[in-house]
């Protein structure tokens, strides 16, 4: 099923108005690396964890790698002219494939290639980018990002994520990133198809097993989107990857002017209903970030420095191995809901805040309804403390002169808001990791404006084998390749996971003061015995719900610096590609990003 909204077409129609370009930051969409912005939206994908065990060889195999790194412009393109052949053949066609790389590195790692770099600040003459010859401002010690500079686990170590402290989540036990096992670089390899994956990949590995590569591998870790029924969702059966933040920016040459597509013509601060737009410096460096005043939504700020000249165009990546037990889920749903007399879809829904097709338990409460989920201008169309209202087509007369992609949301139950937590709890996944509108997250002046200033770029994938209960009720090692996009790890990544899915005082006391949220049963963790808890109200009754087991436990990880190509090309000693510069004066001026 094609769930997307409508789409334009890749060139603009005579006859169709469009909206005029806002007054938003140009992204040098030929600088920053393609799944940042654009998203690889490949089905299959493996992550490759280096160790540098010679920076100066390493420094050469990465000028070897840098031809073959995606930018977003490429990337985009490429995502834009596939949902074009899908929009027109309704169904999904192998008349255009690709594979891509992308490549981060952690700050020890960034560190070996400086030193090895010896004098970056005489080598950034030849990079109009950076035009400061002052040695200090090019060095790695300048990432502010305390938790970039630590790492994951020593991170984990100081209580920052509230991970296990025992058994299978403890670093020594990780697949990567504990010790002696940690990752200097990670290599990203998506694909449409496995077997290009594969050929890829062993591409990839040939040159890593050379003895002047300077690198050893660590661990190789493959994901893929699950098959059949199970598509698009995570192992644990919801659909996933819903409520993606839209991009604020312009894309140069490009016919629609904008990276997110402005489709709710009742809010021009959104993309598609109910997809709030975010400031690009929220995730890649070098951009107006969100302001942090409440009614300020759609103006950006410049962000401070925080890190090397070069470290424009970059964005911190942080990646998790996260494996889900899924028959234990399932069975503790199961004889949870005949405690308390509902079903264990039902409770699972209140749970994830989405039943396991996608729709919203705001505007499906009592049951499934699969039409809502199959429908992108619906499905994330509500908030939690106001009501949404219907979004109409336009009228006859104006239709023939209005964007062909503008959304309508008229033909299901509207949600009516839940200030309350009655319909959604406070402590659903989907609520806790982004509360939306809700206001007294943890401080008073908190509410929609400074939500949008911890949000992530999710670009991750399942691993492992699928669960079909009807068949096994195995714990074979699976779950989800978390991986994500932004600008800072302690205030975007670290914040949702300690401050909103950890904090069972998330939000203030409901119901005057009878209620508190809970924990996050589902990523959540409670420290100590690892009980977890968290209140659901269900007919007309509220329930405390309590889990003594985690479903999902951290199996590998590590925090990663993803450079531009500019800066990649600095940092191996490369020349500029050839051509770059007049490809980017054709696309349009970057610098007409800082005119905001």
């Amino acid at each position: 099923m094609v769930r997307e909204a409508p789409a334009p077409p890749p060139l603009a129609k005579k006859g169709l108005s469009r909206s005029p370009r806002p007054k938003e930051p140009v992204l040098d969409v030929t600088n920053i690396q393609g799944n940042i912005l654009a998203g690889f939206k490949k089905d299959y994908q493996t992550f490759l964890f280096l160790r540098i065990t010679n920076a100066s060889a390493a420094r050469t195999w990465l000028r070897q790698l840098l031809p073959y790194i995606a930018t977003t412009w490429e990337v985009l393109e490429f995502n834009r002219l596939f949902k074009e052949i899908r929009r027109r053949r309704e169904e999904d066609s192998r008349t255009l494939q690709a594979t891509w790389v992308n490549v981060a590195l952690s700050f020890n790692g960034l560190r070996a290639i400086e030193k090895a770099a010896k004098d970056l600040a005489k080598d950034a003459g030849r990079f109009r980018a950076f035009k400061s010859k002052k040695r200090g401002v090019f060095s790695v010690n300048l990432f502010k990002d305390e938790a970039f500079r630590e790492g994951l686990t020593s991170r984990r170590a100081k209580d920052k994520l509230n991970d296990p402290s025992s058994g299978e989540g403890e670093p020594s036990n990780w697949k990567f990133g504990g010790p002696g096992k940690k990752a200097d670089i990670v290599v990203i390899v998506a694909s449409d198809d496995r077997d290009d994956l594969n050929h890829e990949v062993a591409r990839i590995k040939r040159t890593i097993r050379r003895p002047a590569s300077g690198l050893t591998s660590i661990y190789t870790q493959e994901g893929a989107t699950l098959p059949g029924r199970l598509r698009g969702h995570e192992h644990f059966g919801y659909l996933d990857g819903v409520s993606q933040p839209g991009i604020r920016g312009l894309v140069p040459a490009d016919p629609d002017g904008v990276l997110t597509r402005r489709q709710n013509p009742n809010n021009k601060d959104q993309g598609k209903p109910g997809q709030d737009l975010v400031w690009p410096g929220e995730f890649v460096f070098g951009y107006p970030g969100q302001m942090t005043k409440p009614g300020r939504d759609s103006l950006g700020k410049g962000k401070d420095a925080a890190g090397p000249v070069w470290a424009r165009d970059g964005s911190y990546f942080v990646v998790r191995r996260l494996r889900q037990n899924v028959p234990l889920f399932h069975k503790f749903l199961e004889d949870t809901a005949k405690q308390i007399g509902s079903t264990a879809d039902r409770l699972g829904a209140k749970l994830v805040g989405r039943w396991t097709s996608g729709a919203p338990v705001m505007r499906a409460p009592l049951a499934d309804n699969t039409t809502l989920a199959s429908e992108d201008c619906a499905n994330n169309h509500f908030e939690y403390q106001k009501k949404s209202d219907p979004i109409n087509p336009p009228a006859a007369a104006q239709a023939r002169q209005t964007e062909s992609h503008r959304c309508t949301d008229n033909v299901h139950p509207q949600s009516p808001g839940d200030k309350t937590g009655d319909i959604c709890p406070f402590a659903a996944h989907i609520r806790k990791t982004y509360p939306r509108d809700d206001t007294g997250t943890l401080m008073k002046q908190m509410g929609k404006t400074t939500t949008q200033t911890h949000r992530l770029l999710r670009r991750g994938i399942p691993y492992g084998t699928p669960f079909f209960e009807d068949r096994q009720r195995d714990e074979r090692d699976r779950g989800l390749v978390f991986a994500a996009y932004q600008t800072s790890i302690i205030n975007q990544f670290e914040f949702v996971q300690s401050a909103w899915a950890n904090n069972p005082d998330f939000k203030d006391k409901a119901a005057g003061g009878k209620l508190v949220s809970g924990f996050d049963l589902i990523i959540g963790q409670a420290g100590g015995d690892r009980k977890r808890s968290c209140p659901v109200r269900l007919n007309g009754k509220t329930h405390l719900v309590t889990a003594d087991k985690d479903f999902v436990i951290p199996t590998g990880g590590g925090y990663f610096f993803a450079p531009s190509i500019d800066a990649l090309c600095l940092l191996t000693g490369s020349d500029p590609e050839p051509g770059r510069e007049a490809e980017k004066k054709s696309l349009g001026n970057p610098s007409q990003r800082s005119a905001q």
